[in-house]
């Protein structure tokens, strides 16, 4: 048997929005991909900073997608954020609540209370993505942080990833209320190390890897956490995010999607000015970044970005950055003729 990526991992961590689903939508092949490597054995845990929903809700989303799952496969920001808050206050305490159910719930499960107004006194603040998120609940988060209330962000993810398109997230609200106050946050998702510890230990892997769609909050968490990593081109970031990388955000491995864990590593021959990949290869012209040969497919254009990055993070490292944006242009062109 062909060894594939998992075979050097006994437990494999998805992001769930760009990597799994868009919203509503399943990623292509994601319902395969986790099933089979069920099948050979590797354990499968579903790992957000969505705080929104509660993992029950996030498991019945998944099941309708077509891909089995339980509230206990699933670990969200929203309790490790809560978990963060139970490490430092005792059970019964009040808890502003800025977000949606998951947040809700979360507090409940370590014996928090959550509470709507700063005026009931909580002794801290527990703020997450929420669909019916109002301007009010940011002021009360303001209020409650100025008498004192420690805060905790369950993400900073600027964006987050749609069937319809890329949209303002969690960051974007917890920015909002940032510049009404003079402390940051205490936060527990990704690229900050609780939510994956969360995750890892739950799961009792001892070498698992990480799959995500974001550089900077997925990848750059893994890293954080001393996790391998895989970034997946169907959600937020692309070729022009990876080849820009700086070194606490570089993954392990690259794959379309997550079917890629199935397939063989890739692996680049590097030489001077140039790094190879499968049958594609990337070279340094002129301070240019270039590919020679032509990618055709998902897989070639893969390779192809895979030595690129490669290529482009050696000279960078080596203080010469170049010019990727010819070499990013071809390989974003294939991949969206796909």
């Amino acid at each position: 048997m062909v060894a594939v990526v998992a075979d050097s991992y006994d437990a494999a961590l998805f992001d769930l929005d760009g990597v799994v689903y868009l919203g509503p939508v399943a990623v292509e092949g994601a319902s395969e991909g986790v099933r089979a490597l069920r099948e050979r054995g590797t354990r499968v845990g579903f790992v957000t900073n969505n705080a929104a929903r509660p993992p029950v809700a996030v498991a019945e989303h998944l099941v309708e997608l077509g891909i089995a799952a339980t509230a206990d496969d699933v670990v969200t920001s929203a309790q490790a954020g809560a978990q963060l808050v139970a490490l430092r206050f005792p059970a019964g305490s009040k808890v502003l609540a800025v977000g949606g159910s998951g947040v809700w719930e979360a507090l409940d499960e370590v014996g928090l209370v959550g509470v709507r107004s700063a005026d009931d006194g909580p002794v801290a603040v527990l703020q997450g993505f929420g669909f019916d998120l109002t301007w009010q609940q940011l002021n009360e988060a303001a209020i409650a942080i100025h008498r004192g209330a420690h805060w905790v962000a369950t993400n900073v993810d600027p964006t987050r990833p749609t069937d319809r398109g890329i949209v303002p997230g969690n960051g974007a609200a917890v920015d909002a209320v940032r510049q009404a106050v003079s402390v940051d946050p205490e936060v527990a998702g990704k690229p900050y190390r609780p939510l994956i510890d969360v995750t890892v230990a739950r799961l009792g892997a001892a070498a698992p890897i990480f799959v995500g769609d974001r550089v900077d909050t997925d990848i750059a968490g893994a890293v954080a956490a001393g996790l391998d990593s895989m970034l997946v081109l169907t959600g937020a970031h692309g070729p022009a995010e990876l080849v820009a990388a700086m070194p606490d955000s570089r993954p392990t491995h690259v794959g379309y999607d997550l079917r890629d864990l199935l397939q063989s590593a890739r692996t680049c021959t590097e030489r001077p000015g140039e790094a190879t990949c499968g049958a594609q290869t990337a070279v340094l012209d002129s301070g240019r970044l270039q590919i020679v040969g032509s990618p055709d497919d998902r897989s070639s254009a893969v390779d192809a970005l895979w030595a690129t990055a490669t290529l482009a993070w050696r000279t960078a490292d080596a203080g010469r950055p170049a010019d990727t944006a010819p070499a990013v242009r071809l390989i974003s062109a294939v991949l969206a003729r796909q």
